[in-house]
């Protein structure tokens, strides 16, 4: 079993979970490539994303942590 991190803002000396996750923290966090991303993506199976003024890609947090609780299974 992994552990996720908490990526953190450290903003005016507070330290507060960010909101957004890019792609490379959104792979090293599920332990999966950028082609598997992109193919979930392109299928319809990777949560929900933004897609900045500079092209960018951000995912919300909470968003992500949703979609994860999607993906759970109920024991038999």
């Amino acid at each position: 079993m992994t552990t996720r991190t908490r990526l953190v803002c450290r903003c005016g000396g507070a330290i507060r979970p960010r909101r957004y996750l890019t792609i490379p923290e959104l792979c090293e966090d599920l332990d999966i490539t950028r082609s598997t991303y992109y193919d979930w993506r392109r299928t319809g199976k990777a949560p929900r994303s933004r897609r900045l003024p500079n092209g960018s890609i951000r995912i919300d947090r909470d968003v992500y942590e949703a979609w994860l609780d999607t993906l759970i299974e109920e024991d038999n």
